[in-house]
């Protein structure tokens, strides 16, 4: 995954990989059913797509075939792939960006069984053009401000806490008067700070800019009733600066020299339990999980920064990861692709593959409890739409360019030497600039549509 939207995935190969998969043995794939030739992005699952290509054909005997482009090295083979009499029959979608450079080859989905299983949210984040659906989103995650449940259990026992437990903070006026006293009291509590530092080196970033960035966008969008607009005016982004402005106050790390610190800087404050709260997504249990805080003890609350109804909402959701399909591809080959995505989102020892070798909650209604990935954050955020709440839906940004002036505009704002008012413009006036430039070099921007909550 693109660090921009979730997390930096570590993977050994640094080139395009390829193979062919089919049926071991005597088991010869038939031709004459059709041919699945699949284009994946995701080099850290290789063995498991190369595992689920095995196991279809050897019940199927179609024939499936993976080629994964590497990171740094997909667009460039799916440009080389596409433009072959073979190409691939499906592929995978990361982002906007990606879906408009391959608009041309999206086959329409809408009217497919595999795309009546998606449940509302996978649905609500296929890409839509003239009301037709083109990509299936296969990887839910969600981020919200994650917590350590005995800190906060310990710090409620004392006579100083401002709650009785962490069902109390359920809402932006007690979080911040949580925070502040835990800071106050971090020497007896033995933590380091309240929040960890909100780090600003460029691996961290993702944090401020393509998650936090987006809580006031989607409720901005919500009041105007709308799922994408060129122009924004940035409603919400006083609430964004408390919250802001609350991370920097009460955590370990001095404002000035919070460009200097790592993800990984960050995440291990909270993972050796120096620190209470932590925003961030589920794919972080990875760099937690091992250390000094237990499973049962994290918890996940949403972004509460102070917006009225911010209450009735969770953690929000990202579905960037999708599958398409090629409509230049064979009607053969296209029912054949058809059937093996049917087929590992239904076929049990397939969906276990994907939710817990790969570790992706998918958002197919064919996806019980029992195959969710053993992740307790990703449990911790999936109680909240269980509990009735509303999941904050992660709206499409422009580019990595609107992501990085963002950046460098928080940066000067915590080290002193930048007003808000910059921080403002990043996020407006960069806003409309790169949309236009995006539509200038796409040809295309998301389609607006009335805001659905689903």
């Amino acid at each position: 995954m693109n660090r921009n939207i979730t997390r930096i995935v570590a993977v050994a190969a640094s080139l395009a990989m390829g193979f062919s998969l089919a049926a071991c043995g005597s088991n010869s794939a038939d031709s004459d059913k059709g041919h699945v030739y699949f284009m994946n992005n995701k080099a850290e699952v290789v063995d498991q797509y190369k595992e689920l290509a095995s196991m279809y054909t050897k019940k199927t005997g179609m024939k499936v075939d993976v080629q994964t482009g590497a990171a740094g090295t997909y667009d460039a083979t799916m440009t080389s792939e596409l433009a072959k009499s073979n190409a691939p029959t499906m592929f995978n979608v990361s982002g906007f960006d990606q879906f408009a450079k391959y608009q041309k080859y999206v086959e329409p989905l809408q009217d497919t069984d595999v795309f009546k299983m998606l449940n509302d949210e996978g649905k609500a984040y296929s890409y839509t053009i003239d009301g037709n659906s083109y990509t299936l989103p296969y990887a839910a995650e969600w981020y919200g401000i994650i917590y350590n449940k005995k800190i906060i259990k310990d710090y409620a026992a004392k006579d100083y806490a401002v709650i009785k437990s962490a069902d109390d903070i359920k809402d932006y006026k007690t979080l911040k008067a949580v925070a502040q006293s835990i800071q106050q009291h971090k020497d007896d509590l033995g933590l380091d700070g309240a929040f960890a530092t909100p780090g600003l080196d460029s691996s961290d970033t993702y944090r401020f800019t393509a998650h936090m960035g987006r809580i006031p966008l989607y409720y901005e969008y919500k009041d105007m009733n709308t799922t994408f607009s060129k122009t924004i005016k940035g409603k919400y982004l006083d609430q964004y600066k408390d919250l802001f402005d609350l991370e920097l106050k009460n955590s370990p790390t001095d404002a000035g020299l919070i460009s200097s610190k790592t993800y990984d800087d960050v995440t291990s404050e909270f993972a050796l339990g120096k620190v209470a709260f932590y925003p961030n997504g589920v794919w972080a249990y990875s760099q937690i999980k091992g250390n000094d805080v237990a499973d049962d003890d994290l918890g996940m609350l949403p972004y509460y920064m102070g917006i009225k109804g911010e209450e009735n909402s969770g953690p929000a959701g990202v579905y960037d990861a999708s599958w398409a399909v090629n409509k230049n591809a064979s009607e053969k080959d296209k029912k054949a692709t058809l059937d093996f995505i049917k087929w590992m989102v239904t076929d049990d020892s397939a969906k276990k593959i994907l939710s817990q070798d790969m570790g992706f909650s998918v958002p197919f209604t064919t996806f019980t409890d029992k195959f969710q990935p053993n992740n307790p954050l990703t449990a911790a955020a999936r109680a909240y739409t269980e509990a009735g709440k509303t999941e904050v839906r992660s709206f499409t940004i422009p580019d990595q360019q609107w992501q990085d002036d963002l950046a460098s505009a928080l940066v000067e704002y915590a080290q002193g030497t930048g007003k808000w008012d910059k921080v403002k413009s990043a996020f407006v006036d960069g806003w409309a600039t790169e949309w236009a430039n995006n539509e200038s070099s796409l040809g295309s921007v998301p389609e607006a549509q009335k805001f659905d909550t689903k």
